[in-house]
Parts: C-alpha cells; sequence; structure tokens
C-alpha cells in the first residue's frame, strides 16, 4: 500500500488554504425537467470498453493519450519564467490569459492548433486565480509570501506592509504594457474572486470575495478580528466580502459589504475515509506517526510541529515527563481541529462553513450558486452589494463544497466535491462512486432540490491527483453539456440534461506525470469558449482541444453551439447563451427529437427534408415554407413526449422564416 505523503508545515498550510473543501447534502427529491432526454443508456453502449483511460503510459512530455469524440489540437509548454502552477483562465476577444503561481499569461489562441503568448506578467503569489472585464483584469492573491511589488522571495515576518492578500486591479488596454492600478486588502485573502457584473448597474462592477485562510493579524490589517461574531461583530469569519469598482475610477475600488451569508448552519456530517486511506493510516500509526484527515486529505503532521503539541498533552494529563501512548492517543484525537482552527477552517465543532470556496454569479436571473466548504448555496444576488442566502444544502456523501454551475435556464444547479483538494488521488478503483463527485439539483421556488451524482467513471491510479475542478457550460441548445477539469483524471464532457442520469459523452486524459509517485499536474480548469476547449494544464501549459461529431453530440449540435458567440467570458460570472437563427439550430433540435424519440422516424425524415428544401428556397418561398413547418411542429408538439423541444424548434424554424 503507498504510504501517507508527509508534508512540512508550510506545504500543510499552502494546501488546506489553497484548493479544497467540502460538506453534507439534503437528499430530497423531485421531478427531472426533462426526463424524456435521458441519454445514459446510449452513452454506456457507445463508450469504449474496456476504458483506454486505464493503464495509460506516464511521462512528463511523453504520456499515453486517451481520447473520444474529441481530440487535442494543442499543447503548448508554459514559458520558462512562469513555470510553478498554472490556475484558472478567462477570456477575451481572441485571447485566453492564464492565471500562474508565478503571474499570468496573455495567450493569443486564433489559431487554436497553434497558441502564442502575447504577453506575459511576472507577479508571484498563490493563486493568481484572474478575470477580465472590458480593459480591467482583476487577480487573486491569498498566501502570507505573496508580495506587493510582484517580486520573488515571498515575506517571511508575520507582519509586513510589503504582503498583499486581498485582490489586485490591472488596466490591460494595451496589451504589451499592462498597468497596475491598485489593491484592495482583506483579512482571509482571496483564494478565487468572482465578477458580478450588474445589469442595472452600467458604472460599476462588483467582485465577491472568497477567502479561506486563517485570519491576518489587526496590526497587518487594521479591522480583522479572529473572534466569534457572538464577541466580535466585526468578526471576519462567516463572511464573505464585497468589492465595489466603479468603471472610470477603478483606482477607487473599495470593500463596501461583508455579508454575513453563513448565518444559522450547523456543522454538518462528513464521511470517513475510503478503504485505501483507513489502511494507510493504520500503517502510519503503527510506525509512531501522527497522520490527521481534514477534509479528505491525508497529512502526516511534521514532527516539529507534533512534539510541542505532544509536550504539552503530557503536561496537561500527568504533570509531564515522556509522553505515554494515551498521551498520543489524544493529540491524535485533538489534531484535526487544531489544524482546522489554526488555518482558519473551523469555528467550531457545532458550527458551519465561515467562508466560500467559490461563488458562481448567473446576473441575469438574479443567482448565485455559492460552494462554501460544507454547504452549497443558492443566493439571491438583485442587489449585488448584498447577496442574501435562499437555500443551502448539505450532504454527508461531499467533503468539500468547490465549484457550482447552472444550466443556461438557470433551473438546476450543479455543485462539484473537491474531496483531498488538489492533491490527493480520489478516483481510485477502491473510491467510493458517491464520494467526490458532482451534485446535481433542481431549482424550484428558490430551494435547492437533489436529483443526482456524476462522477469520472475511468478509475485513475493512486499516482494520479484526480479530483472534481473547473468546468464550464457548452451551449448546445436544447440540452446541459459541461466540459469539467479532473487534474490527473483528464477532461471530462458529460450531459445533465436529465439530472437524474448524467451520463459522460466525451473524454480527453493523459497517463500519471510520474509512474512511481504522486507529482501534480493534470487539468485546473477546462472551459468551451467560442468553439474550442480551452484547458489550463497544472504541470504541462495549455491545452486547446475541440469535440468531434458523433451519436451522442451531432454535427449539427456542434454548429448551432459555436454561434453561441462570447466577447469575454469569467466563467464564474455567467453568461446567458443565446443562439441566432440559422439552419443548423433547427437541425440541432430535430437531432435531439431523432434521439429522444420524441417523434416517428417518418416524421423525423419529413422535418428534415423541409427543412432542406426550405434553405435551398428564397424569399417568399422559404418564409412560407419554413411558416407552414413551425405549425406543423406546434401541432406535433400536442402529442409527443418531448414537447418542450418540439416547442424549441417550432420556434428555431419560426425565427428563420422572419
Amino acid at each position: 500500500m503507498p504510504r501517507l505523503r508527509r508534508f512540512s508545515l508550510i506545504a500543510v498550510a499552502a494546501l488546506l488554504s489553497a484548493c479544497a473543501h467540502r460538506g453534507n447534502v439534503s437528499l430530497a427529491g423531485g421531478p427531472a425537467p426533462d426526463a424524456a432526454f435521458n441519454i445514459e443508456p446510449l452513452a454506456k453502449r457507445l463508450a469504449p470498453t474496456p476504458d483506454p483511460r486505464v493503464g495509460l503510459k506516464a511521462g512528463m512530455t511523453d504520456p499515453g493519450e486517451a481520447t473520444w469524440n474529441m481530440r487535442l489540437l494543442s499543447n503548448t509548454p508554459t514559458p520558462e519564467q512562469f513555470k510553478s502552477v498554472n490556475s484558472d483562465l478567462g477570456f477575451f476577444g481572441k485571447y485566453a490569459i492564464q492565471g500562474t503561481f508565478n503571474g499570468w499569461l496573455i495567450w493569443d489562441i486564433s489559431n487554436p492548433t497553434h497558441p502564442t503568448v502575447r504577453k506575459g506578467y511576472f507577479c508571484p503569489a498563490s493563486q493568481n486565480d484572474i478575470s477580465i472585464y472590458r480593459n480591467l483584469l482583476f487577480m487573486s492573491a491569498e498566501s502570507e509570501s505573496s508580495r506587493l511589488d510582484c517580486k520573488e522571495g515571498g515575506i517571511k515576518d508575520p507582519v509586513s506592509s510589503e504582503r498583499i492578500r486581498g485582490l489586485r486591479i490591472f488596466d490591460i488596454s494595451d496589451l504589451d504594457n499592462p498597468k497596475y492600478i491598485t489593491n484592495v486588502q482583506t483579512c482571509r485573502g482571496s483564494h478565487t474572486h468572482t465578477l458580478v457584473v450588474d445589469p442595472k448597474d452600467p458604472d460599476n462592477v462588483y467582485v465577491y470575495i472568497s477567502g479561506s485562510s486563517a485570519i491576518r493579524p489587526a496590526a497587518e490589517l487594521p479591522g480583522c478580528s479572529n473572534k466569534l461574531p457572538e464577541n466580535d461583530p466585526n468578526s471576519a469569519f462567516f463572511r464573505i466580502e464585497v468589492i465595489k469598482v466603479p468603471l472610470a475610477h477603478p483606482e477607487q475600488a473599495a470593500v463596501v459589504s461583508s455579508p454575513r451569508i453563513f448565518n444559522n448552519l450547523a456543522a454538518v456530517a462528513h464521511h470517513g475515509l475510503a478503504p485505501g486511506d483507513v489502511e494507510e493510516e493504520k500503517d502510519s500509526i503503527a510506525a509512531g506517526q501522527f497522520p490527521i484527515n481534514v477534509i479528505g486529505m491525508n497529512f502526516v503532521v511534521p514532527q516539529k510541529m507534533v512534539q510541542p503539541l505532544l509536550d504539552s498533552t503530557a503536561k496537561a494529563n500527568h504533570g509531564g515527563g515522556p509522553a505515554t501512548g494515551a498521551d498520543s492517543a489524544a493529540l491524535r484525537a485533538a489534531l484535526p481541529a487544531l489544524v482546522l482552527k489554526q488555518f482558519g477552517m473551523s469555528a467550531g465543532a457545532d458550527r458551519g462553513p465561515t467562508q466560500c470556496h467559490d461563488i458562481t454569479v448567473y446576473p441575469s436571473i438574479g443567482y448565485a450558486g455559492g460552494a462554501c466548504e460544507g454547504y452549497g448555496m443558492l443566493l439571491d444576488i438583485h442587489d449585488p452589494a448584498h447577496p442574501v442566502r435562499l437555500d443551502a444544502a448539505s450532504d454527508s456523501n461531499f467533503s468539500y463544497w468547490h465549484s457550482a454551475t447552472f444550466n443556461n435556464d438557470g433551473t438546476k444547479l450543479l455543485f462539484s466535491d473537491e474531496w483531498g483538494g488538489g492533491s490527493a488521488p480520489k478516483c481510485r478503483a477502491s473510491d467510493p462512486r458517491d464520494w467526490g463527485a458532482d451534485a446535481i439539483f433542481n431549482i424550484v421556488n428558490n430551494k435547492l432540490v437533489f436529483q443526482g451524482y456524476y462522477k469520472l467513471p475511468a478509475p485513475q491510479t493512486a499516482q494520479e491527483n484526480c479530483v472534481a475542478h473547473n468546468g464550464s457550460l457548452v451551449p448546445v441548445p436544447g440540452r446541459d453539456i459541461m466540459v469539467q477539469a479532473w487534474y490527473q483524471g483528464g477532461i471530462s464532457v458529460f450531459d445533465f440534461t436529465d439530472p437524474a442520469h448524467a451520463a459522460e459523452i466525451a473524454f480527453f486524459d493523459r497517463g500519471p506525470i510520474d509512474p512511481n509517485r504522486m507529482v501534480e499536474g493534470g487539468a485546473w480548469s477546462s472551459y468551451w469558449y467560442n468553439g474550442v476547449i480551452v484547458s489550463s494544464e497544472i504541470a504541462r501549459g495549455l491545452d486547446v482541444l475541440e469535440l468531434m461529431p458523433n451519436p451522442l453530440l451531432t454535427q449539427n449540435e456542434l454548429d448551432a453551439a459555436k454561434t453561441a458567440h462570447l466577447d469575454y467570458l469569467d466563467v464564474q460570472g455567467q453568461p446567458r447563451y443565446t443562439w441566432p437563427a440559422s439552419f443548423a439550430l433547427a437541425r440541432a433540435y430535430v437531432d435531439q427529437l431523432d434521439r429522444s424519440k420524441g417523434l416517428s422516424d417518418a416524421r423525423i425524415s419529413a422535418i428534415r427534408q423541409e427543412l432542406t428544401s426550405a434553405e435551398s428556397a428564397s424569399g417568399s418561398a422559404r418564409s412560407s415554407a419554413l411558416s407552414q413547418l413551425a405549425s406543423q411542429v406546434d401541432n406535433d408538439a400536442q402529442s409527443s413526449r418531448d414537447a418542450r423541444r418540439l416547442q424549441l424548434l417550432a420556434a428555431a424554424v419560426r425565427n428563420l422564416g422572419q
């Protein structure tokens, strides 16, 4: 069995504050809004057997690769100066901006087979997640080593005026000469942030700050308090920060509110260790070590941290002297809570989460989804400076609620579980299928109604950090499809139109970086942007991929998806996709009706023929033919099991004729 990984205290802090968190989900019922479109049986029949992702050759530069229904267009290594950890992505025009722990890179992806770096900005920090709006670039900083001046070397002093923990703002009007504008410091730093573009407020943007590290001392940032709210109403626990950025004067950006969206949430039940982890823990204890499990991550606590705690335990139990077996057992039991408290992740065993890991906003419908450690939240953001919690779900199968994604209609909300953080192998054959999965909810009367799980179906090795991470919608009209990064589990594309039966429809994966030990890498973020999938590979640079037509996703569906063009994209500021009138759009709905058996084969064939005839016509003849077809489809909807999709088809055909 592989032994537990050992980390220095600094590494423990970095990993605990860097990329992980989970909680509990109430498993309520609820009807699937599109149960006619259950693609799972077809996907299972068509999936390659045996799964080619199993047993891939390891290697940093020459790993084995497996792909199904998609293909890799390019992999471009990170420039030498920026090699560290590649993080999140944002997009505008023909550019993708990639955060790295050494700064950020502007990639020109106009030729997806050969991306090029337009500009790199060196600025070491953690995590350097980025977002873009117009000429402004925003970047998160959380670690205590992050410097205001963007220089190397970090900061060792416990209190320093040179430290940045919060949000940096840049002007990128001139891409070749970015200008630093200002920063906004926050009490817990910015692990991630979310840009909120309020459709009612054209003069400002808002930024929600999710800080998940320890609270900094007031001597460094006045007003920061690590007391509980009942002892100090200004406590930095149990809140997020909202920054208002005036677009005409971004240098005036400032925190304008600290909403306490976590009030009155109880602690939640968590699952224990997976079978393989239990055995590892037993072996470690037998060797006299002090393992702990925090949000699904296994650590051997360094001896230099253990010894003073063990001495204190012995002194409290029997006045001092050599520690006994009972002292060791008592310390092992207390260690998880001590570590959580030290790094600001717990305010007591009876309390719920103290912060969010990530928040996704959907301004056009006034909702946000908060992935907040032990809970998934539905928020009302009609007043963006004062978000209000509408509902919160917990799930004992979840370890750490990490990120959220709405479907395009805003009727579903998917949360990912980053069980084990970004550094653990949680897709092993022995790991439970319902642990470390995505949880999918319907939104019914402002409440979250659980429907089902989705987890990467291919087992991965113990040498691959495999955890659910960042993804986005693929804008196929009439369907809910998502592309998602799974670190060294690769990239998975799945359909959750029927949320109780989510099914994989495409994938890309590489073998482990090292065949004998864990070396962190894999896809941090994988996002659809204007026809391609762009993925930030932690260790290997930038990947660009494309989906290929197949029985689960036709050429018409892909062509229609590519018509939903965006000028810019911050995935955590979710846009509403719209599709212009096109014959590809109408044919995409027909393909879906064929797949769902919403019409007879004869009727499907007739509609396809009528669309072909109308497309070859022009002027009034085309308009008349399309108007007549739309009326016929309206009649079809009255007796079909897939009436919703027929209604979409009728509208698409009618718009074509106008």
